[in-house]
């Protein structure tokens, strides 16, 4: 078994782009719930048994290099499957005047609270891993029609990198596992949305 305690590098990094250009690569598949653990067993593509053993706080990435056999031209990368995030944008809400501000807001927060979805808030901007199909959220925030609000479909690779280890666990996975929705009929504890008081410039283009 190899035991992989450090993550050499990302094959999008140009560096490393090109010194795998012709290299052999074997992936080690990793859903968004496993990719938000430290430690973890699992075999490669190529049925090699990993153990990854990362310092707390460090997150597997999608194209992280965690083996690199420069004389046999191998290397054993992390290929990470996260689904999308639904971000809501909320700047144009401070062109209104206070009282409408603060309603929005507090509709906003009612409002994902009665779907049981997680959710983190970061400047203007409120992350939302999708629990359910994009219909069904779209659907949400069309029916309540707030006023000043507008949200799009990201792909998770590109918010989870602006995010902080315990924000990241919130919106892919951890211990608490699936979220589900109302919309699915399903019962889950309340979940209340998680306050982050500094923001972070979050631009959809990459």
């Amino acid at each position: 078994m190899l035991v992989i305690e450090t993550i050499t590098g990302n094959i999008h990094e140009p560096a490393w782009k090109s010194r795998l250009e012709h290299a052999t690569l074997d992936w080690l598949a990793l859903d968004q719930w496993e990719a938000q653990k430290s430690r973890l067993r699992k075999s490669t593509q190529n049925g090699v048994d990993v153990a990854v053993s990362l310092p707390r706080g460090i997150l597997l990435r999608d194209g992280d290099v965690l083996v690199w056999d420069e004389t046999r031209q191998t290397a054993i990368v992390a290929r990470v499957t996260l689904k999308d995030v639904m971000v809501v944008e909320l700047d144009s809400l401070q062109a209104q005047p206070s009282e409408a501000l603060i309603r929005t807001c507090v509709e906003l927060g009612h409002a994902l609270g009665n779907q049981h979805w997680p959710a983190v808030v970061k400047g203007n901007r409120v992350y939302i891993p999708l629990t359910v199909d994009k219909k069904v959220m779209a659907s949400v925030m069309k029916t309540h029609a707030f006023r000043g609000i507008t949200y799009d479909f990201v792909p998770g690779s590109e918010v989870i990198p602006y995010l902080a280890p315990h924000e990241s666990r919130r919106l892919f996975g951890g211990a608490e596992g699936p979220v589900h929705s109302h919309a699915e009929a399903h019962d889950h504890p309340h979940d209340h949305a998680h306050q982050h008081d500094h923001a972070h410039p979050h631009d959809h283009a990459h």
